[in-house]
């Protein structure tokens, strides 16, 4: 008998949330105006594996790289939950988010020296 036990994800994401304050300019806040708000990532939801690779597509300025650096907590989420390992690390600070930095690793390609920008998916 095979035990066929579903994986418990390394890393999941549930309605995670980036968003980035603009600025205002100074006769804008005189006036009341509220600063623009960048929803960078908003309610992304994903779980990895163990030996799993994901790799993250889109178009320049999706969030792909904004999605990437809120699950290893280089920015803060606006909200949602980032689990690694069963453990909430939304809201870790110090030693313990210092010790899930080492453990976590994304690789940043440059697709200029990987993809031919003359062919499309489907030919290459």
């Amino acid at each position: 008998m095979t035990d066929q036990t579903t994986p418990r994800p390394v890393i999941e994401a549930r309605d995670l949330k980036t968003h980035f304050q603009g600025r205002t300019g100074i006769f804008n806040a005189l006036a009341g105006a509220k600063p623009a708000v960048a929803r960078a990532v908003d309610g992304v939801s994903l779980s990895i594996n163990a030996r799993e690779i994901v790799g993250l597509v889109g178009e320049s300025g999706c969030g792909k790289s904004t999605l990437g650096m809120s699950l290893v907590r280089m920015y803060q989420p606006t909200s949602g939950q980032i689990s690694f390992d069963g453990d909430d690390i939304t809201h870790v600070e110090g030693r313990r988010l210092k010790a899930y930095r080492r453990q976590a690793q994304i690789i940043f390609q440059d697709p200029y020296s990987s993809l031919n920008p003359r062919l499309t998916i489907g030919q290459i």
